[in-house]
């Protein structure tokens, strides 16, 4: 039976390893866009260029946009000036506005100065749009079509200008002064009465952005909106561009990558992880944990506030981590719910009273049950005094730790700073602080310390 097991699928790394073309051309023969492109992210920068160069020009675009900006830049800064140039007047204003908004400014002349004067423009203007807006994300190739077109002409209008476009299954409907009236699918389009206009059939209240407004806000919108897109207006309410639903996922998806970067302590990467170097990788994560040291020193100092009383009574010692390591855990699972509310919309900082009594009701559900089961661990080591005291401080600090992990967002959010900056580490640091001033405070009085 051993014998008919099929051999592991071979990578792309492995038909390198092979030596000679012959496998890498016939591995890259079997594989979608989208498996190359991962496939691509695993090699080092040499051996990115050499499959690069083996790739046919459409499929090569293809794979390209599939990568994120920090790939794109190591594949582009090793091309010479024709291929260059190629490649980057055939990305989307959109794409290439993600790209150069994060690459060094030699980078973004070169960038420039190969482009057309058409596309040099739409790039330039997606750039003008301030950095974590709709606009630096909305593609400006949008079908526009009158309110007074005929359905049986709107066909003609799509293929007109449908090659340029970022998508034609969402038109937009304007008026004279080419204002948003409506937007209209191309399914209505097609199965609707060819003696109509269009501006009878467009769907008048079609949800719309500000191209100023934050790109994510958006994207939530589309998502929660179940839309192919989103049309971007001006203060006047003419259409700038599109936020289609593709576009709309890559910008919810970065966004939810650099609040579990925040989350974790770390400042969130733009690359790949396997792109990464060991350094970069370390600079990212060192400077919050150097925050979070300097912030747990505290501990230190509330540690020295009750030194008199530990030495008194040595077994409250024995409970110091399971107390830091309970309180932190509460609180993160209480921050991390309420970041998760935060980003969909489903709480806002004036919900901040009702999230904090229900979250007190939940720690102290939750110190009941935690509480009885660190009773009976101190009452089997340490005696039945230090066994209250232990169970009663764990109730104390479930309750603040629920209280304070979720509404710590809620004010980040009400402050303009982003909920998942202060999340799980700083609301851990400041648990672990506050709980064992709890903790002493709770063993003074029981133990008359």
């Amino acid at each position: 039976m051993a014998d008919d097991a099929e051999p592991p699928e071979l990578s792309l790394t492995g038909a390198l390893n092979l030596g000679g073309l012959g496998p890498v051309a016939q591995w890259l023969d079997t594989k979608a866009a989208h498996e190359i492109a991962e496939e691509l992210t695993r090699l080092n920068p040499v051996q990115s260029a050499m499959v690069w160069r083996m790739l046919p020009r459409d499929t090569a675009l293809e794979i390209f946009e599939e990568l994120d900006s920090f790939q794109q830049q190591q594949l582009l800064s090793g091309m010479r000036d024709q291929a260059f140039s190629e490649i980057v007047e055939e990305m989307d204003p959109d794409d290439r506005a993600r790209l150069l908004g994060e690459a060094p400014a030699g980078f973004v002349r070169r960038v420039l100065a190969g482009l057309s004067h058409k596309e040099r423009n739409m790039t330039a203007s997606l750039l003008g749009f301030p950095e974590g807006s709709v606009g630096r994300v909305m593609s400006p190739e949008v079908v526009t079509v009158s309110e007074s077109t005929k359905i049986s002409d709107v066909l003609d209008v799509v293929r007109r200008k449908g090659s340029d476009a970022e998508t034609i299954d969402l038109l937009a409907i304007v008026d004279r002064s080419r204002k948003l009236v409506g937007v209209v699918g191309l399914s209505h389009v097609v199965l609707g009465d060819p003696d109509l206009n269009v501006g009878e059939i467009a769907d008048h209240g079609a949800p719309t952005i500000d191209v100023t407004e934050d790109a994510e806000k958006a994207a939530r919108l589309v998502q929660e909106t179940n839309r192919l897109g989103l049309m971007v207006v001006d203060s006047e309410n003419r259409v700038l561009g599109v936020l289609t639903v593709d576009d709309a996922l890559e910008v919810i998806e970065a966004a939810d990558t650099e609040d579990i970067a925040r989350q974790a302590g770390a400042l969130p990467s733009t690359g790949h992880y396997l792109s990464d170097s060991v350094m970069r990788l370390a600079r990212l994560r060192v400077f919050w944990l150097a925050i979070l040291m300097s912030a747990a020193t505290i501990t230190v100092w509330v540690m020295g506030l009750f030194e008199s009383a530990l030495a008194e009574i040595t077994a409250l010692a024995l409970f110091i981590p399971l107390l830091v390591g309970t309180g932190g855990n509460i609180a993160a699972q209480a921050a991390t719910s309420a970041v998760r509310a935060v980003a969909v919309g489903e709480v806002r900082p004036g919900d901040a009273w009702r999230v904090a009594w229900r979250e007190s009701r939940v720690g102290l559900l939750l110190g009941v049950v935690l509480g009885a089961i660190a009773f009976g661990a101190g009452w089997w080591v340490a005696g039945l005094a230090v066994a209250f005291t232990v169970g009663l401080s764990i109730v104390l600090l479930a309750v603040w730790a629920t209280t304070v992990g979720s509404t710590m967002p809620l004010a980040a959010q009400a402050l303009k700073i982003d909920p998942a900056v202060i999340s799980v580490p700083l609301v851990t640091t400041l648990v672990d602080t506050s709980g064992l001033l709890i903790y002493f405070l709770v063993a003074g009085l029981i133990l008359s310390i």
